[in-house]
């Protein structure tokens, strides 16, 4: 399955994705794991992917509607190694400030770029490993870590390739952080590139890319599109699909996602953007939500 192989770090904002410019050698031994007892949903990601950003609306929905049905399985696929190759205008941080700052207008998602003027990374690899890492205490926690991140770099500007921010963010999802520092040292970079030799194997060189697979029948969704395009994708291998229904008042969703973006809100609770945001912020009013202002958005949280 060869999804794609375009290089640019830059993400492409008229398909919605994010290329990963090098892999590593695929092992000719390697194949996927038995599926064959459950719908499963490979995720193909990185920590500093804006597109997957992006999409988490699409994806947290999704969650709530087929969650019961479908088995969601994390991969990291190595965005930004370093910066020693120069593709497409981009060969140094500063050049993905005005980028991010452009991505979040267009998914109408806060995303502040200045993180790559004030404190750039200089690699994806160390927070994508401590991801692995996570994964190894436990699969759930590991998933609200890796939100957590994402919340720091993409909102907060923090450098998340340090070990400060990584150790604070296991800290708030219920991570040992002494065990987490462990095995990121340990067992968490031989995960990643088992990853990344998946990566390489299936021939994916573009985030998000969705792989749903049922038996022997395989559909591959790339890029960010709307929620629609998950349910169609999902129903071409597995039609006798149906959605569950979920609790979309504020207080339901926030016990699910006790932080939530504006276009999150909306998106889940099937509220337009402009009454979520008097609905959100007269919760905040009551002391029941606070709000993070942003250079691009506004980040809800529960109390």
């Amino acid at each position: 399955m060869d999804i794609n192989h375009s290089d640019s770090f830059l993400c492409d904002l008229e398909n919605g994705i994010c290329k990963t410019p090098t892999a590593p050698s695929a092992d000719s031994n390697f194949s996927l794991p038995d599926q064959r007892k459950t719908l499963t949903v490979i995720y193909f990601t990185d920590p500093i992917c804006s597109s997957c950003w992006g999409i988490e609306p699409q994806l947290r929905k999704f969650k709530l509607e087929y969650g019961h049905r479908i088995n969601i399985t994390y991969h990291m696929g190595g965005l930004l190694p370093d910066w020693t190759y120069n593709k497409r205008g981009i060969s140094k941080p500063t050049d993905v400030a005005q980028h991010w700052d452009e991505v979040s207008h267009h998914y109408d998602m806060p995303i502040d770029g200045d993180v790559w003027r004030e404190d750039p990374l200089n690699s994806s690899y160390p927070p994508s490993i401590a991801f692995k890492a996570a994964q190894i205490q436990d699969e759930a926690k590991a998933i609200k870590f890796l939100r957590r991140i994402r919340e720091m770099v993409f909102l907060e500007k923090k450098n998340i390739t340090k070990w400060i921010h990584l150790a604070q963010a296991a800290i708030e999802t219920g991570l040992d952080v002494e065990k987490l520092k462990t095995d990121y040292e340990t067992q968490g970079e031989a995960r990643f590139q088992f990853d990344l030799v998946l990566t390489q194997k299936l021939g994916i060189r573009s985030f998000p890319t969705f792989i749903f697979t049922e038996n022997n029948q395989q559909q591959a969704l790339v890029g960010f599109k709307p929620y629609r395009i998950f349910e169609e994708t999902l129903l071409k291998i597995c039609p006798q699909a149906t959605k569950m229904t979920y609790d979309s008042t504020w207080i339901g969703l926030f016990n699910v996602y006790p932080t939530l973006t504006t276009r999150e809100f909306a998106e889940l609770s099937g509220v337009t953007k402009p009454e979520s945001e008097m609905l959100l912020q007269n919760l905040v009013d009551e002391s029941k939500l606070t709000k993070t202002n942003t250079k691009n958005g506004v980040l809800w949280s529960i109390k």
